[in-house]
Protein backbone atom coordinates (compact mmCIF):
# COMPACT_ATOMS: atom_id res chain seq x y z
CA UNK A 1 0.00 0.00 0.00
CA UNK A 2 1.72 3.20 -1.07
CA UNK A 3 0.96 5.93 2.10
CA UNK A 4 0.40 9.81 0.39
CA UNK A 5 2.98 12.45 1.09
CA UNK A 6 1.35 15.51 2.26
CA UNK A 7 3.99 18.34 2.51
CA UNK A 8 3.42 20.99 5.67
CA UNK A 9 5.07 24.36 5.04
CA UNK A 10 6.63 25.33 8.49
CA UNK A 11 7.65 28.83 10.23
CA UNK A 12 11.57 29.73 10.50
CA UNK A 13 11.95 31.15 14.47
CA UNK A 14 14.35 32.06 16.87
CA UNK A 15 13.46 28.68 19.17
CA UNK A 16 15.04 27.38 22.66
CA UNK A 17 14.79 23.34 22.76
CA UNK A 18 17.33 21.00 25.46
CA UNK A 19 20.25 23.61 26.12
CA UNK A 20 19.88 25.12 22.30
CA UNK A 21 18.68 28.78 21.62
CA UNK A 22 19.16 29.32 17.29
CA UNK A 23 16.82 29.74 14.63
CA UNK A 24 14.82 26.66 14.06
CA UNK A 25 12.33 25.04 11.55
CA UNK A 26 9.29 24.97 13.47
CA UNK A 27 5.68 23.40 13.08
CA UNK A 28 3.03 22.51 16.33
CA UNK A 29 2.99 18.65 16.12
CA UNK A 30 -0.54 18.90 15.69
CA UNK A 31 -0.34 19.35 12.14
CA UNK A 32 1.46 15.93 11.46
CA UNK A 33 -0.14 14.32 14.14
CA UNK A 34 -3.34 15.00 12.59
CA UNK A 35 -1.75 13.88 8.95
CA UNK A 36 -0.68 10.75 10.47
CA UNK A 37 -3.85 9.84 11.98
CA UNK A 38 -6.11 10.35 8.45
CA UNK A 39 -3.53 7.83 6.83
CA UNK A 40 -1.10 10.29 5.44
CA UNK A 41 2.82 10.87 5.41
CA UNK A 42 3.76 14.36 7.12
CA UNK A 43 6.74 15.70 5.04
CA UNK A 44 7.94 19.26 6.83
CA UNK A 45 8.52 22.11 3.82
CA UNK A 46 10.43 24.99 5.44
CA UNK A 47 11.62 28.16 3.74
CA UNK A 48 13.82 27.76 0.78
CA UNK A 49 16.17 30.07 -0.38
CA UNK A 50 15.89 28.82 -4.14
CA UNK A 51 12.13 29.04 -4.64
CA UNK A 52 12.32 27.67 -7.85
CA UNK A 53 12.91 24.33 -6.25
CA UNK A 54 9.29 24.59 -5.88
CA UNK A 55 8.72 22.52 -8.54
CA UNK A 56 11.07 19.72 -7.64
CA UNK A 57 9.49 19.72 -4.46
CA UNK A 58 5.77 19.24 -5.20
CA UNK A 59 6.38 16.83 -8.02
CA UNK A 60 7.12 14.40 -4.89
CA UNK A 61 4.02 15.12 -2.83
CA UNK A 62 0.61 14.00 -3.84
CA UNK A 63 -0.67 16.72 -1.16
CA UNK A 64 0.08 19.99 0.50
CA UNK A 65 -0.73 21.85 3.07
CA UNK A 66 -0.06 25.62 3.66
CA UNK A 67 0.08 26.43 7.31
CA UNK A 68 -0.70 28.94 10.00
CA UNK A 69 1.73 31.67 10.82
CA UNK A 70 2.67 35.45 10.94
CA UNK A 71 0.80 38.17 8.35
CA UNK A 72 1.79 38.44 4.82
CA UNK A 73 3.71 41.06 3.89
CA UNK A 74 0.65 43.63 2.52
CA UNK A 75 2.46 45.08 -0.50
CA UNK A 76 1.87 41.59 -1.99
CA UNK A 77 -2.23 42.95 -2.35
CA UNK A 78 -1.18 46.36 -2.96
CA UNK A 79 -1.82 47.66 0.23
CA UNK A 80 0.33 49.64 3.23
CA UNK A 81 0.67 48.05 6.29
CA UNK A 82 -2.45 48.44 9.32
CA UNK A 83 -0.70 49.37 12.62
CA UNK A 84 -1.56 45.88 13.42
CA UNK A 85 0.07 43.87 10.93
CA UNK A 86 3.69 42.81 12.01
CA UNK A 87 5.93 40.06 11.69
CA UNK A 88 5.46 38.90 7.91
CA UNK A 89 8.42 36.68 6.57
CA UNK A 90 9.19 37.74 2.87
CA UNK A 91 11.22 34.60 2.48
CA UNK A 92 7.96 32.28 3.59
CA UNK A 93 5.75 34.22 1.31
CA UNK A 94 8.00 33.82 -1.62
CA UNK A 95 8.61 30.25 -0.62
CA UNK A 96 4.34 28.98 -0.44
CA UNK A 97 3.29 31.43 -2.94
CA UNK A 98 6.01 28.91 -5.52
CA UNK A 99 4.84 25.97 -4.24
CA UNK A 100 1.47 27.28 -4.80
CA UNK A 101 2.44 28.33 -8.61
CA UNK A 102 3.83 24.64 -8.83
CA UNK A 103 1.12 22.58 -7.34
CA UNK A 104 -1.77 24.27 -9.33
CA UNK A 105 0.52 23.59 -12.42
CA UNK A 106 -0.08 20.02 -11.66
CA UNK A 107 -4.01 19.64 -10.03
CA UNK A 108 -1.92 18.81 -6.43
CA UNK A 109 -4.59 19.19 -3.32
CA UNK A 110 -4.04 21.81 -1.54
CA UNK A 111 -5.16 22.90 2.14
CA UNK A 112 -4.49 26.17 3.28
CA UNK A 113 -5.28 26.65 7.19
CA UNK A 114 -5.43 30.39 8.85
CA UNK A 115 -2.40 32.17 7.37
CA UNK A 116 -2.77 29.57 4.38
CA UNK A 117 -5.80 30.32 3.24
CA UNK A 118 -5.24 34.07 3.37
CA UNK A 119 -1.84 33.52 1.16
CA UNK A 120 -3.76 31.64 -1.24
CA UNK A 121 -6.50 34.41 -1.63
CA UNK A 122 -3.65 37.00 -1.93
CA UNK A 123 -2.13 34.58 -4.54
CA UNK A 124 -5.17 34.08 -6.94
CA UNK A 125 -4.94 37.87 -6.75
CA UNK A 126 -7.23 38.64 -3.49
CA UNK A 127 -6.86 40.60 -1.01
CA UNK A 128 -7.18 41.18 3.01
CA UNK A 129 -8.62 42.68 5.99
CA UNK A 130 -5.53 43.64 7.92
CA UNK A 131 -7.12 43.80 11.45
CA UNK A 132 -10.46 42.01 11.33
CA UNK A 133 -11.66 43.41 14.97
CA UNK A 134 -12.15 46.77 13.18
CA UNK A 135 -14.58 45.06 10.97
CA UNK A 136 -17.06 43.11 13.26
CA UNK A 137 -16.15 45.19 16.44
CA UNK A 138 -15.17 42.30 18.96
CA UNK A 139 -12.34 39.88 19.35
CA UNK A 140 -13.69 36.47 19.03
CA UNK A 141 -11.29 35.26 15.95
CA UNK A 142 -8.25 35.74 17.85
CA UNK A 143 -8.55 36.30 21.72
CA UNK A 144 -4.85 37.33 22.73
CA UNK A 145 -1.90 35.25 23.68
CA UNK A 146 -1.54 31.75 23.03
CA UNK A 147 -5.38 30.90 23.31
CA UNK A 148 -7.53 30.25 20.20
CA UNK A 149 -11.16 31.71 19.94
CA UNK A 150 -14.45 29.41 19.54
CA UNK A 151 -15.93 30.34 16.50
CA UNK A 152 -19.72 28.96 15.25
CA UNK A 153 -19.46 28.60 11.52
CA UNK A 154 -22.03 27.57 9.12
CA UNK A 155 -21.10 25.76 5.83
CA UNK A 156 -22.37 26.39 2.35
CA UNK A 157 -25.05 23.89 1.16
CA UNK A 158 -23.07 21.68 -1.85
CA UNK A 159 -19.85 23.13 -1.05
CA UNK A 160 -16.99 20.37 -0.73
CA UNK A 161 -16.71 21.71 2.75
CA UNK A 162 -20.07 21.11 4.07
CA UNK A 163 -19.19 17.68 2.55
CA UNK A 164 -16.32 16.86 5.03
CA UNK A 165 -17.67 18.76 8.26
CA UNK A 166 -21.16 19.21 8.22
CA UNK A 167 -23.71 22.36 7.92
CA UNK A 168 -22.53 23.93 11.68
CA UNK A 169 -19.74 23.61 13.27
CA UNK A 170 -17.42 25.38 16.37
CA UNK A 171 -14.08 26.04 15.10
CA UNK A 172 -10.69 26.72 16.85
CA UNK A 173 -9.35 29.52 15.53
CA UNK A 174 -6.50 32.57 15.74
CA UNK A 175 -6.61 35.08 12.96
CA UNK A 176 -6.59 39.05 13.17
CA UNK A 177 -6.77 39.06 9.58
CA UNK A 178 -9.56 37.76 6.95
CA UNK A 179 -10.04 37.06 3.90
CA UNK A 180 -11.78 40.39 1.78
CA UNK A 181 -11.52 39.37 -1.42
CA UNK A 182 -10.95 35.65 -3.44
CA UNK A 183 -10.71 35.57 -7.02
CA UNK A 184 -11.58 32.03 -8.45
CA UNK A 185 -12.02 30.62 -5.38
CA UNK A 186 -16.17 30.44 -3.95
CA UNK A 187 -16.67 31.11 -0.18
CA UNK A 188 -17.67 27.98 1.38
CA UNK A 189 -17.79 28.86 5.30
CA UNK A 190 -19.07 31.76 7.33
CA UNK A 191 -18.77 33.08 10.42
CA UNK A 192 -21.90 34.64 12.11
CA UNK A 193 -20.26 37.59 11.75
CA UNK A 194 -20.11 37.33 8.09
CA UNK A 195 -15.91 36.65 8.42
CA UNK A 196 -15.83 34.26 4.96
CA UNK A 197 -13.92 31.48 7.15
CA UNK A 198 -13.43 28.88 4.03
CA UNK A 199 -13.17 28.95 0.38
CA UNK A 200 -12.61 26.56 -2.28
CA UNK A 201 -12.31 25.92 -5.88
CA UNK A 202 -15.31 24.66 -7.98
CA UNK A 203 -14.69 21.24 -9.88
CA UNK A 204 -13.05 17.83 -9.35
CA UNK A 205 -9.22 19.46 -7.58
CA UNK A 206 -9.36 19.45 -3.59
CA UNK A 207 -8.41 23.21 -3.23
CA UNK A 208 -9.93 24.42 0.11
CA UNK A 209 -8.57 26.86 2.38
CA UNK A 210 -10.31 27.53 5.90
CA UNK A 211 -9.20 30.18 8.57
CA UNK A 212 -9.40 27.80 11.15
CA UNK A 213 -7.44 25.24 12.66
CA UNK A 214 -8.50 21.90 12.21
CA UNK A 215 -5.62 20.27 13.32
CA UNK A 216 -6.51 21.01 16.80
CA UNK A 217 -9.73 19.58 17.09
CA UNK A 218 -11.08 15.92 17.33
CA UNK A 219 -13.27 16.34 13.99
CA UNK A 220 -10.29 16.32 11.29
CA UNK A 221 -12.47 15.95 8.49
CA UNK A 222 -11.20 18.47 6.38
CA UNK A 223 -7.52 16.52 7.01
CA UNK A 224 -8.82 13.58 6.24
CA UNK A 225 -10.44 15.03 2.88
CA UNK A 226 -7.26 15.98 1.62
CA UNK A 227 -5.72 12.74 2.46
CA UNK A 228 -8.11 11.05 0.92
CA UNK A 229 -7.41 13.08 -2.72
CA UNK A 230 -3.93 12.79 -1.69
CA UNK A 231 -4.37 8.60 -1.63
CA UNK A 232 -6.30 9.22 -4.63
CA UNK A 233 -3.55 10.79 -6.73
CA UNK A 234 -1.02 8.42 -5.20
CA UNK A 235 -2.18 5.42 -6.43
CA UNK A 236 -3.23 6.73 -10.27
CA UNK A 237 -0.73 4.69 -12.84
Amino acid sequence: MTLPVVGLTTYREHAAWGVWRQHADVLPAQYATAVEETGGVPLLLPPVAQVAAAVAVVDRLDALVVSGGADIDPTRYGADPHPRTAGWREDRDAWEVALLDAAEAIGLPVLGICRGMQLMAVHAGGSLHQHTPDLVDHDEHSPGGDRYGEIDVATVPGSRVATLVGDRLSVSCHHHQSVETHPGYVAAAHAADGTVEAMELDGDRFCVAVQWHPETAADVGLLAGLVRAAADRATRP
